[in-house]
């Protein structure tokens, strides 16, 4: 069946607003949400008569937006009450179909950067993205997010300051990530406990999310020695399970998803930069790792598939 006129017009822009929204929440369970609803208020729009006079990307973009606001001020509070460190939901990226919009927004999605974003209040959130990553200009989004032109600038300027001041700094080289990720990963599975130090930054820090659904640390994880040793116990136990590996790009990074059965039961990615892996972060929250989905070609502990 041919589609409508108007849901060919949302389908072309829906890859754009589950990016905003998944950005906004950092959650894509959220994130579709959000694109769902939004959806069916397009629909309800045209089958009402009722006008779009922003045109459809502008029509679609303040709804998405306004919608992410809202649930923001919803969940501050469920945050604020969460078991120890947050962290974005993960997404496998990289992919034919990545939602994210491929490696040019790559360098915003990372769980880092994410973190970072989650320290603006929802409106300067928004309007930082919409302008900085997204490139509206601030007659655009003054509507979206009921401020004025001058009143957006002011608060996207004091959210690139804010961001600028704590955003984390990668590798840019695909071939440096590949190849610490795999001396890592080997070091890692063989329970190398020197050769796995000498992948780590010395002021390393490892932040593991169970949001009180499982057994993760409470606070962060930090120095070469530590977290080495933490990782290396997460292995061993691992090993127990009969785990599986998979090396796969997380949010623009460097990952890795471990199974068991066949279920992944945590997804780890790695901050790179200048030669070292400076930063680890755990997702072993169950609720967080429903939409992860890996390919072929697998580690486990102690030799490689």
């Amino acid at each position: 069946m041919a589609m409508s006129a108007h849901e060919d017009e949302f389908t072309q822009y829906r890859r754009l607003l589950f990016s905003i929204a998944y950005r906004m929440l950092g959650a894509a369970t959220d994130a579709e949400d959000m694109v769902q609803e939004t959806y069916l208020r397009w629909r309800r729009a045209h089958d009402e008569g009722a006008p779009t006079v922003a045109g459809p990307k502008g029509w679609l973009t303040t709804t998405i937006t306004r919608l992410c606001i809202d649930h923001l001020r919803s969940a501050r509070v469920r945050r604020e009450e969460y078991v120890g460190p947050w962290l974005p939901e993960p997404i496998v990226t990289g992919g034919a179909d990545d939602p994210a919009e491929g490696a040019a927004l790559a360098d915003t999605l990372s769980l880092a950067f994410l973190v970072v974003l989650e320290r603006l209040n929802p409106v300067e959130r928004a309007v930082f993205l919409l302008h900085d990553v997204f490139g509206y200009d601030f007659a655009e989004i003054a509507p979206i997010v009921g401020k004025s032109a001058p009143n957006c600038r002011q608060l996207a300027r004091r959210a690139r300051e804010h961001v600028a001041a704590n955003r984390p700094r990668f590798a840019p080289d695909p071939a440096e990530r590949e190849r610490l990720t795999g001396e890592f990963m080997r070091a890692c599975t063989v329970g190398d406990l020197p050769g796995l130090i000498a992948t780590l930054a010395a002021e390393i820090t490892l932040w593991s999310d169970g949001g009180g659904k499982v057994q993760a640390a409470r606070k962060p994880v930090h120095g070469a020695e530590k977290v080495a040793a933490f990782l290396l116990k997460l292995v061993e136990f691992g090993s127990t399970q009969g785990a599986t590996y998979h090396p796969t790009a997380i949010n623009g990074q460097p990952g890795i998803v471990a199974l068991l059965a066949g279920e992944p039961y945590s997804v780890v990615t790695l901050d790179i930069a200048d030669g070292r892996i400076a930063g680890i972060a755990i997702v072993v929250n169950p609720e967080k790792l429903r939409g992860v989905v890996v390919g072929r070609g697998s580690w486990v502990v102690g030799r490689e598939n």
